[in-house]
């Protein structure tokens, strides 16, 4: 999410609509092992839970945004909010002055179970090494828009990144996965999938994502559509979790007369395991 994907192999899954076919909230824990629940949000509150999220990038003043990707939004708190058992973040046009004076023609929301910035004293609201990640999301459509969840390190750095998924609103039929990593030689290297689906946007879907010292494998409903297996570039260190709509940026392009705002992004759960060591 920090950065546009420099790899990206497509893969085409036929057959039964993966929404069909996901049976119950297990992914991988069918697998066999033991596993441990870490972290939930069903979001059943009436309010967002400060103990678990934040809404900006450790670099947040009274919002903040990502200028590395020439995007279009400021998040603030306001397009945050918990209605009907679920979280919404809010992508919509407004007029606001962000980051040094710069305007925004559009305020958006995201969280982050990390922290607000490296002053911070408290430790990140949730971080963690090797595990789980399942959220039940459904994206939005139209062009600019960008839904996310990803994992980045808790020493804010922006390398290694998990994305556990990204879509483009332009093109919902089409799941993004990516891993984003330093090589031994300290050079950034980045590698993905595209999969081909039925329109995300349509209906709600499952988003998984096990992360191991062997391996990184991408789930969509329950089903394993991914999997990057190179161990010397895997992640080792603590890492949180984020989830965000922008607008814009190098990737998806501006927003056109075509695009409906607001746009809502909506999230029933997430749900973190890690797996018990034997």
């Amino acid at each position: 999410m920090l950065e546009r994907p420099l790899l990206a192999i497509a893969i085409v899954l036929g057959g039964t609509a993966l929404s069909d076919v996901y049976a119950s909230s297990d992914g991988p824990l069918r697998q066999g092992g033991r596993w441990t629940r870490v972290f939930t949000d069903e979001f059943d509150s009436e309010a967002l839970d400060r103990t678990k999220w934040v809404t900006c990038y450790w670099w947040g003043e009274s919002g903040c945004t990502n200028l590395g990707n020439s995007e279009l939004q400021w998040y603030v708190p306001e397009n945050v909010a918990i209605a009907g058992g679920q979280l919404q973040l809010t992508a919509k046009p407004a007029d606001v002055i962000g980051h040094d004076g710069l305007r925004f023609g559009y305020t958006s929301g995201m969280v982050t179970s990390g922290r607000y910035d490296r002053g911070d004293q408290r430790a990140d609201r949730f971080s963690f090494t090797y595990g789980y990640v399942e959220v039940r999301a459904r994206v939005p459509a139209g062009q600019g828009l960008w839904s996310a969840i990803w994992l980045l390190p808790s020493d804010h750095t922006s390398k290694p990144e998990i994305d556990v998924m990204e879509v483009l609103g332009h093109q919902p039929g089409v799941l993004e996965l990516h891993y984003h990593y330093q090589n031994e030689a300290g050079e950034r290297r980045s590698a993905g999938h595209e999969v081909e689906t039925p329109d995300l946007s349509r209906d709600w879907h499952v988003y998984g994502m096990e992360w191991s010292p062997e391996s990184i494998v991408w789930y969509l409903d329950g089903q394993p559509v991914w999997r990057y297996t190179d161990t010397r570039t895997i992640s080792h260190q603590p890492m949180y979790l984020l989830m965000n709509l922008a607008v814009g940026g190098d990737w998806p392009g501006a927003p056109d007369a075509t695009t409906p705002f607001p746009a809502l992004y909506l999230i029933d759960y997430v749900r973190i395991w890690q797996r018990e060591q034997s």
